[in-house]
């Protein structure tokens, strides 16, 4: 007996956005490693990439994620 059900529909209001076939799904209907999920609108899920390119700029600029090591630190 399995612990946890497969899940294999969505629930209404549920949205995707598939990384494989680039295309905005209802509930998930592609594996979860292929998607970017969920969103409270079919218009939100159709800009997933958009909205990852801007967090991602926003994390590469963010200081507190650069973890470069201390001067003194290199020495040890």
């Amino acid at each position: 007996m399995a612990l946890f059900k497969k899940r294999t529909a969505g629930k209404p209001g549920e949205w995707y956005y598939c990384l494989e076939h680039r295309k905005v799904e209802e509930g998930p209907e592609c594996p979860a490693k292929n998607r970017f999920g969920p969103y409270t609108s079919r218009e939100e899920a159709s800009h997933a990439m958009e909205t990852a390119r801007e967090r991602n700029l926003e994390w590469e600029n963010d200081p507190k994620w650069h973890d470069a090591p201390k001067p003194d630190a290199a020495e040890e």
